[in-house]
């Protein structure tokens, strides 16, 4: 409730400014330029001192990140210079960061991807994390060596984040380092047997079938047919099919690896 007074003070004191600038400029009126400019810096000055204050609470829950994203967009490129000031600083908790990256992709658009890819090299995962999400969101296909990168990222999120983006985005360029997450040992936990693979693992495969990596038919070609690849048996028929165009039948283990053998002796990889 004390947000939302405060929001609507702040409100009513942007509208009232917005009155009082509007009456200088009306026929008849012969405004001083330079008091005009400095009417907007303070209304400019209220807005992103108001902002940051609220963004700097540690107690913001859901209702109270979504007032003040309605309020920054509605306020427009007037929100920037506080919003990147949250992006900037570690005094403002994850989640505020996280959602000031978000509206600073919203309210500028295609024009803020540069300086929101250069949080992708964050020493903070979630402002890593938040930086592709939102150049996703930008639709920012052209950043394949952005994404690409992440995907060796130390935090199993943004990898996780990366290859996400990598799908949506259909980056075909990315497929190679898709696939070498394969060979990535933070891709895979300890556990008294030895390594066992992740879902992040299951869901590389998959990734290299939507982006019909054919360079990879030649591993899934053997792996598919060898017991130690059966926990990722379904995500390699899952690639195998997108990039062959075709689908085994259904029935056993031993039948599906027989049509796989069988059509990779079409294709002369094994």
């Amino acid at each position: 409730m004390k947000v939302m007074n405060q929001i609507k003070n702040l409100f009513l004191i942007s509208l009232f400014s917005s009155f009082a600038l509007n009456a200088a400029v009306t026929p008849g009126n012969n405004p001083d330029p330079k008091k005009t400019v400095s009417a907007r810096k303070e209304i400019n000055k209220l807005l992103t001192d108001e902002l940051i204050k609220q963004f700097a609470k540690p107690d913001l829950d859901k209702k109270g990140l979504a007032d003040l994203r309605d309020r920054a967009i509605k306020s427009g490129g007037e929100s920037i210079p506080a919003l990147v000031k949250v992006m900037k600083s570690s005094d403002f908790p994850d989640k505020s960061r996280w959602v000031a990256t978000f509206l600073v992709g919203k309210i500028m658009g295609e024009k803020s991807a540069g300086f929101i890819a250069k949080f992708a090299d964050h020493p903070n995962w979630v402002m890593r994390m938040a930086s592709l999400k939102t150049l996703q969101a930008l639709k920012q296909s052209d950043k394949v060596n952005l994404f690409a990168k992440s995907l060796s990222d130390k935090s199993w999120l943004v990898r996780k984040q990366a290859l996400d983006s990598i799908k949506h985005l259909n980056i075909v360029k990315a497929a190679p380092q898709v696939w070498s997450m394969l060979y990535n040992k933070d891709n895979y936990y300890i556990n008294k047997k030895g390594s066992k693979r992740t879902n992040l693992i299951k869901d590389a495969v998959k990734v290299v079938g939507d982006l019909k990596f054919e360079k990879a038919l030649d591993p899934l070609f053997a792996m598919i047919q060898k017991p130690k690849y059966e926990d990722i048996f379904d995500e390699m028929e899952y690639a195998l099919t997108k990039i062959t165009n075709k689908k085994s039948p259904k029935g056993s283990l031993k039948t599906k690896r027989s049509f796989w053998k069988k059509t990779a002796l079409s294709y002369k990889v094994i």
